[in-house]
């Protein structure tokens, strides 16, 4: 076991954080930002609620079925010009695969000690069968992410909103 420095988590900037819950963001969109990586999947609504109820990856056959749901509800958003709700499910797709990664790598998915200063956890205790579902959702989030006309909606949206 190694000690590292704290999780991001902690001592979290609540005010200075883009996304906010209060927000709806199918009415007003331009309050989104693409951001990085998953940042406000848990937060931005109406499409938390509707694409969070979807996402699952306990057996690699959950996460097949969850994938292809979340990748239909990108579809959707992209068909409608609804660029966040495409960008959201991208999120979850994403965190799909770095959520698995987490519970293939560490027993429970817990990676900290916080009874020990937030000491790293053994990597390699976690459950092989998370691997498999998280290779389940990293097809699909970079087939998502390579998609051509989600490509040009993000760049436009980055050029105007940021």
């Amino acid at each position: 076991m190694s000690t590292t420095n704290q999780p991001s988590y902690l001592n979290f900037d609540h005010d200075h954080y883009p996304w906010k819950p209060d927000i709806d963001y199918r009415k007003h969109p331009e309050k989104y930002q693409v951001g990085k990586g998953e940042q406000g999947v848990l937060i931005c609504e109406p499409y938390k609620s509707e694409i969070g109820q979807y996402w699952r990856f306990k057996t690699p056959q959950i996460a097949t079925s969850s994938s292809e749901k979340i990748m239909a509800l990108f579809y959707t958003y992209l068909k409608h010009g609804e660029f966040v709700g495409a960008d959201m499910a991208r999120k979850y797709l994403q965190m799909g695969y770095t959520r698995a990664r987490r519970y293939a790598n560490y027993k429970g998915g817990r990676k900290y000690d916080k009874e020990k200063e937030y000491a790293t956890l053994d990597r390699g205790t976690g459950d092989p069968q998370k691997a498999e579902s998280a290779a389940i959702f990293y097809q699909c989030w970079k087939k998502a992410e390579a998609d051509p006309l989600y490509l040009k909606h993000k760049l436009a949206w980055k050029k105007t909103y940021g």
